[in-house]
């Protein structure tokens, strides 16, 4: 193949027409359309940021939308659907909406809502002009409120049998950004009794033959769920699991195109990609009968990755995009949800989530705003937006794990601006003693800074005393060295090492130290002896550790060192090597 015909890697891309018009790269997932059309007329469907949802419903809408039956050749060629289309196929007078684009700043807030969607309609009803007649078609321009142009257009696509689809993206943004900045009772007045926004759905539940809406939280459809109670709810349906993400097989053939065409270098190992990307970007489930399936890829990071192997040769010096960074202001926003009585109650289970990696929890698939911050709603919504993912079945229950180190290092990106609250950290020459601590295995500056700043946070809040916190706060200030892999809870010879601090050799060759440390806590009120026993605890402990064979080839090369960390309360009682190793 031509390298200029060679398919371009659709990086931020999410519009599908401009996918198919400038030959980038898809991942088919046409298959599903027959699927959705059997499940109901009115679906709905939850998934994290980042996961293909603009390109899907832009698929859907290209899919559907009559005005584009002449060119279903054209942007279909080569994709499943071709040749297997449904009798609906390009059968609809189509109405997109992507909630996102809608302004949903606090002023002004039903103005900009309405401007915008009043910009959507009369751009329909010149899209479909042909079809309706001109006063209908200058009603509907001439009004200047966007529920009374529908009512014009249901109206009259009624009366000549016209059927209608409705396709909402980031249906949700809107009322998330209203939760987070003007609190529940906003909330509750906008999507209740005669809020604007409810009206619309009122509308929408009467007008449209079928509807898809698509986003990244259950909260606003249960608050309308009066005003627009026929939706399917398929965001934990087995069949839909793989529809939107990437499976090891959607990647692998990804990577193997751009090497077969002369994109990726003729020796390089896509094992070994796969194997890299891995804990970074995959581990996504989001039904329970698929907990044994495959796990899925987040699609923004994969593209991420690609193009600089691409581009480079070689994989990103930071394997998460900095595009991604700012998520980690989702959890302050749940966090924050009206910082009433229940915040310390959330606060301790992100600290929780972020010290173990792992939660027991009921899923819950709905509930109202004003019980948003409750304890199972919260960590559902957690779920929701991609931080936390299903492991196993735990009885009735689910134990939900942090998917990745992407998402790792939005918990501890938080987590430290949250203990900076109580007493600013430098990062900086911490991050320093961190880099003289990989390359010239001087690690006591570092623990030591660790821990005064964890004294001083203590001294403020009490709440963070205990192991849990302790682990919380070291595996967050850990996480700042890009040299280390930083793998907390790692099994080593039938125990589970507190930290694994493995050298990214593969970006930094010149890492000469690594490090297994075991924290230990005790109560403030415990004696010397309980100290001294716990640090005998930690020493046995470390020694079994370091036997083990996967440390011996992940710290190939390195100079091993085996560090006990006993804390009595806030205060580090004992810090010191047991051993120093040579690994080969």
């Amino acid at each position: 193949m031509e390298q200029s015909k060679v398919k371009g890697i659709p990086y931020g891309v999410a519009n599908f027409e401009q996918l198919r018009n400038e030959n980038l790269y898809y991942v088919d997932k046409t298959m599903y359309l027959p699927l959705l059309e059997n499940m109901s007329n009115y679906l709905f469907l939850i998934r994290p940021r980042r996961f293909g949802k603009s390109v899907f419903v832009s698929m859907m809408r290209d899919y559907y939308d009559i005005a584009k039956a002449e060119r279903f050749d054209t942007l279909f060629n080569g994709l499943w659907i071709k040749e297997h289309p449904t009798p609906l196929k390009n059968a609809f007078q189509v109405i997109y909406f992507d909630f996102s684009l809608a302004g949903a700043g606090m002023e002004r807030l039903e103005y900009t809502f309405n401007d915008y969607c009043c910009t959507e309609l009369d751009s329909f009803i010149k899209q479909y002009k042909t079809y309706y007649d001109d006063t209908t078609f200058q009603n509907v321009l001439a009004e200047k409120d966007a529920a009374s142009k529908l009512r014009i257009i249901n109206a009259e696509a009624r009366r000549k049998k016209y059927p209608l689809y409705l396709i909402i993206d980031e249906y949700d943004n809107f009322t998330n950004v209203i939760l987070s900045e003007g609190g529940k009772e906003m909330f509750r007045n906008l999507t209740h009794a005669s809020g604007f926004y409810r009206e619309y759905f009122k509308i929408f539940k009467a007008m449209f033959s079928r509807v898809f809406l698509i986003g990244v939280s259950p909260v606003t459809l249960d608050d309308l769920s009066s005003g627009y109670n026929i939706d399917w709810n398929i965001s934990q349906a087995p069949e839909f699991n793989h529809m939107l993400g990437f499976s090891e097989s959607d990647v692998c053939t990804m990577f193997h195109y751009y090497q077969d065409n002369g994109k990726l270098r003729a020796d390089v190992d896509i094992e070994a990609m796969m194997a890299e990307m891995k804990p970074w970007y995959n581990n996504y489930c989001f039904a329970k009968q698929c907990l044994n399936d495959d796990r899925l890829y987040n699609c923004d990071m994969v593209y991420y990755y690609l193009r600089h192997q691409v581009l480079y040769g070689c994989p990103p010096d930071e394997m998460v995009d900095k595009n991604i960074r700012t998520d980690y202001k989702k959890l302050k926003m749940l966090a924050d949800i009206d910082r009433g009585n229940q915040r310390e109650n959330r606060m301790s289970v992100i600290e929780e989530i972020a010290a173990t990696g792992s939660v027991i929890m009921s899923l819950k698939t709905s509930f109202p705003a004003e019980y948003v911050t409750d304890d199972n709603n919260f960590r559902s919504l957690l779920y929701y937006y991609g931080l936390l993912t299903m492991e196993s079945s735990y009885g009735s229950m689910m134990k939900m794990v942090i998917p990745n180190n992407c998402v790792k290092e939005q918990y501890w990106s938080f987590m430290r601006d949250y203990y900076n609250r109580s007493f600013k950290i430098d990062s900086i020459p911490m991050e320093m003693e961190m880099m003289r601590m990989a390359l010239e295995g001087e690690w006591q500056p570092f623990i030591e800074r660790i821990a005064v700043a964890y004294r001083e946070n203590s001294s403020v809040r009490d709440s963070i005393l205990g192991e849990h916190n302790l682990q919380g706060f070291f595996k967050a200030y850990l996480a700042l060295n890009s040299l280390y892999l930083v793998e907390p809870e790692v099994e080593l010879n039938y125990g589970f090492s507190d930290f694994l601090l493995l050298p990214d050799k593969a970006r930094y060759p010149e890492t000469a130290h690594s490090y297994i440390m075991e924290l230990k806590y005790v109560k403030p009120t415990a004696s010397d002896s309980e100290v001294e026993a716990k640090s005998k605890e930690a020493e046995e402990q470390l020694q079994k550790y370091c036997a083990d064979r996967v440390v011996k080839r992940l710290c190939m090369n390195t100079q091993l060192h085996l560090l006990k960390i006993v804390f009595r309360g806030a205060e580090m009682k004992i810090c010191a090597e047991t051993c120093s190793t040579d690994i080969r």
